[in-house]
């Protein structure tokens, strides 16, 4: 199928723009304000503002109307001249280049989300160049900026990271800055509402996305501000995020020294410039573990349904707190050896015929079952113990994986670890201890926000 544009001879020589490429045929839009549909290619003036609306082959782009222009239709095609002449390109992935240029090619801000079950990840791009002073929509993008980059909290459960900001970082031939900002995925609502009273459904019709929640909630995007969400495959999404976070911060992975001793150990950089093959380890809601040999040779080889939306859920019930950060202040001052049996609360210290240490967690909250140790336990405790069998587990499975794989490198990453050091440390010590130091256990600073990137790099 051929796409026929039609621009003025005083446009000869000059790339087409988006305001002159059109819908196929076959394709279609609905909108508020209208639709792009079957047999004739359209455009439609935007009544709120001093927009049009454009359909391209695979995504909505929202060109600012500059001036009234004389136009004279010339086979279903608007020009701004009497004069039109035809130009034929092939509806290939050199028009889907073009188009996705022209929509990045705006100074709009762009976001990329990482809808969870249980957090929602949002990275704005903000970029260098500055705006004309006398756009209309260029006041409402400063607006957008000020109040996003100005402030840290946003309501009461919205939360911008500014110790992960990446500045001088570059996004489709653009500079800018990126910005890590979080939400409860429960406060979706509030969120949506946020959007439109800020002004951004008046700049944005599109927004990267991935993650369970593109799904759940594309309808409430397109109803309640008139945003359509472009999906990505998270796996593919979150591979592409960590590359790109690793590139442009050298400091970005780390691991744990003197992992055996969780007292003393620390923060160390690991140079992860060589990364492959590595098990990815990504800790959300639940687990998934990847193979990873290359930037598209990776595959899911395993998974839990134990991870931090577990954790969370069940210090909620145990403890009555209400927040991750809470259940996590609680668990770090905690004592896991007062809910869970010990080996030694088995055999009266080591079991040495097979190497297990009077330490070592036998069973996970197997002191519970006494009355009077159940009257003795504190929240901190019970918060201790949840995170401690949640790690325990995700521990284990990462290290059998590495060992099925044949792979000495294994990162994790995920929300979970998000302000939580002591998960951190207790994933470094199980991973030293049972793959008797064989085994590093590497983080990532950004961990969380991989996905969100992936789809602003993938889009």
């Amino acid at each position: 199928m051929a796409l026929y544009i039609k621009y003025p001879k005083t446009c000869r020589n000059k790339k087409p723009s988006a305001a002159t490429l059109l819908t196929p045929p076959d394709s279609s839009l609905s909108s508020s304000s209208g639709s792009l549909s079957s047999g004739n290619s359209e455009h439609k003036q935007h009544p709120k503002r001093n927009t049009i609306r454009y359909k391209t082959h695979s995504t909505l782009a929202v060109i600012p109307r500059r001036k009234k222009l004389k136009t004279k239709k010339c086979s279903s095609v608007m020009t701004s001249s009497d004069d039109c002449e035809n130009i034929q390109l092939k509806n290939n992935n050199s028009t889907d280049e073009i188009n996705r240029n022209s929509l990045y090619s705006s100074s709009m801000p762009w976001f990329g989300m990482d809808i969870g079950g249980t957090l929602t990840k949002l990275v704005y791009f903000e970029p260098n160049d500055d705006e004309p002073e006398d756009d209309k929509e260029a006041k409402v993008l400063r607006k957008i900026r000020h109040y996003l980059t100005k402030n840290a909290a946003y309501g009461k459960t919205g939360h911008r990271d500014s110790h992960l900001q990446l500045d001088n970082v570059e996004i489709r031939d653009k500079k800018g800055s990126l910005h890590f900002i979080r939400f409860p995925t429960a406060e979706m609502g509030s969120f949506l509402q946020l959007a439109r009273s800020k002004g951004m459904a008046k700049l944005l019709t599109t927004v990267c996305a991935t993650g369970g929640g593109a799904f759940k909630f594309e309808e409430e995007f397109r109803t309640e501000v008139n945003m359509q969400l472009q999906k990505f495959d998270e796996l593919d999404a979150l591979i592409k995020g960590i590359l790109y976070a690793e590139t442009h911060n050298r400091t970005e992975c780390y691991y744990y020294e003197n992992a055996s001793d969780i007292n003393l150990s620390k923060k160390a950089r690991f140079d992860f410039s060589q990364p492959y093959p590595f098990i990815l380890v990504n800790v959300g809601s639940g687990v998934s573990v990847l193979a990873v040999r290359g930037p598209t040779d990776y595959k899911r080889i395993s998974g839990t349904s134990l991870g931090g939306g577990t954790f969370l859920g069940l210090c909620c019930l145990l403890t009555g707190c209400n927040t991750f950060e809470e259940a996590i202040q609680l668990a770090t001052k905690g004592d896991h050896t007062k809910v869970d049996k010990l080996v030694r609360d088995i055999y009266g210290g080591d079991y040495e015929r097979f190497g297990l240490p009077g330490s070592l967690v036998a069973s996970s909250f197997g002191q519970m079952n006494l009355s009077d140790r159940r009257q003795s336990v504190s929240r901190e405790d019970l918060a201790n113990a949840t995170l401690v069998t949640i790690t325990n587990n995700i521990g284990l499975i990462a290290r059998m994986c590495a060992l099925n794989e044949k792979i000495d490198k294994v990162v994790f990453v995920g929300n979970f670890l998000r302000v939580n050091p002591i998960s951190m440390k207790l994933l470094a010590f199980a991973m030293d201890y049972w793959s008797k130091n064989s085994l590093k256990a590497l983080f990532l600073e950004h961990e969380g926000y991989f996905g969100a990137i992936g789809t602003l790099l993938l889009a």
